[in-house]
């Protein structure tokens, strides 16, 4: 089978190990093509000034190199303040990338995320990845974020899942692509705990008898 193109499309840099580091392995496994965008710095909304954001994206850098990603894309918006910025800028930066890439899976956020920054990526990807006659997107699936996604409440717009990823030969190394953000992670019982992080993927395992997963809802597919 053709090597896939990937694409993630997050808000911050670690999104993409939590969301799907283990689905990222194994796709690196396969050896398909991957890129990792991310919109926001992940950090301005807690610091002033730029050596924070600067050290944030060498950790991004990192990871990349070591799921042999390609070196992943900043989009420089401020943390926590998508919706300050015009939705169609958003978009059209999104569109750029996708136009080059030509990704055929996208990997994004969930809409009803508590992050406004994570609802927001969605927003901008969708956008972007309008079905159009020439688009290469075929497959999007939103992926679930520790300590964000499951915070926003139990409406009927939760997190549902419906694709789940076989990850039994890759939670550790997940675990360690999330040790290289080391000061997003805390300690036990926080969602963003490695024993959370491992737990999440046993409870998702379990619910398709699998060892551990990682879970994804299904936006599109074109077959």
């Amino acid at each position: 089978m053709k090597n896939k193109r990937i694409l993630v499309m997050a808000a911050h840099p670690d999104d993409e190990v939590l969301g799907c580091g283990g689905t990222l392995l194994k796709h690196a496994k396969n050896n398909d093509e991957i890129l990792l965008l991310f919109a926001s710095d992940g950090e301005s909304s807690r610091i002033s000034g730029s050596k924070k954001i600067s050290y944030r994206k060498k950790q991004a850098c990192k990871v990349a190199k070591i799921i042999n990603a390609q070196k992943p894309l900043f989009l420089n918006f401020p943390d926590n303040q998508l919706d300050k910025i015009n939705i169609l800028k958003i978009a059209k930066s999104f569109e750029k990338i996708i136009k080059k890439f030509q990704p055929n899976i996208i990997y994004t956020h969930h809409y009803n995320d508590l992050n406004i920054d994570h609802r927001l990526t969605f927003e901008a990807t969708m956008i972007a990845c309008r079905p159009l006659v020439d688009s290469s997107v075929k497959e999007i699936y939103c992926f679930e974020i520790l300590s964000s996604t499951g915070w926003r409440g139990t409406d009927n717009l939760g997190f549902k899942p419906t694709v789940y990823v076989d990850i039994k030969d890759y939670i550790k190394k997940k675990i360690d692509l999330m040790k290289i953000y080391e000061k997003e992670i805390r300690p036990s019982p926080h969602p963003r705990s490695v024993e959370s992080i491992t737990a999440k993927a046993i409870s998702r395992g379990s619910e398709v008898s699998l060892s551990y997963a990682e879970s994804f809802e299904l936006v599109r597919y074109i077959r």
